[in-house]
């Protein structure tokens, strides 16, 4: 994410994807506020149009993915949790979990994600089967 993709007049910021898929997305007020926080009293300065960049010098941009991914694996680590995603997709696919759980459709998600096809939602927002047992008639007997 580079200084760049910020549109402060019409409060939106542009997102890059997978194969430089490009959307514009709304960038909430508070977001906004926060980010030019940032930008004033904690970032350090440096040449880099990064937005976030490290902390220790040098500092330059953070590489892709990957900043994110340590934190994800040490608060996970800390926490003492072992789930089956350690990377940065564990917060994907907990969204997507816990916005199926509250009622989202799947075309909701799917949007909020930015994915192209429900298949690929579908993989991010697995069912839980605890929570179908809750809410599962028995079955009938000799209904075979």
């Amino acid at each position: 994410m580079i200084l760049d993709d910020f549109d402060w007049t019409s409060g939106e910021i542009v997102v890059t994807g997978k194969g430089q898929r490009q959307d514009r997305l709304p960038l909430p007020r508070f977001v906004g506020a926060a980010l030019v926080s940032y930008l004033q009293y904690a970032r350090h300065e440096c040449s880099t149009r990064q937005v976030f960049i490290r902390i220790k010098p040098p500092h330059r941009g953070l590489k892709p993915g990957g900043a994110i991914r340590r934190v994800v694996r040490s608060a996970l680590e800390r926490a003492e949790l072992n789930p089956e995603f350690k990377g940065s997709h564990l917060l994907r696919h907990s969204l997507a979990t816990n916005l199926q759980r509250r009622g989202a459709t799947l075309a909701e998600i799917g949007q909020l994600l930015r994915h192209n096809d429900l298949t690929t939602t579908q993989i991010y927002a697995k069912v839980d089967i605890a929570a179908l047992r809750t809410v599962a008639l028995p079955w009938p007997r000799g209904a075979l």
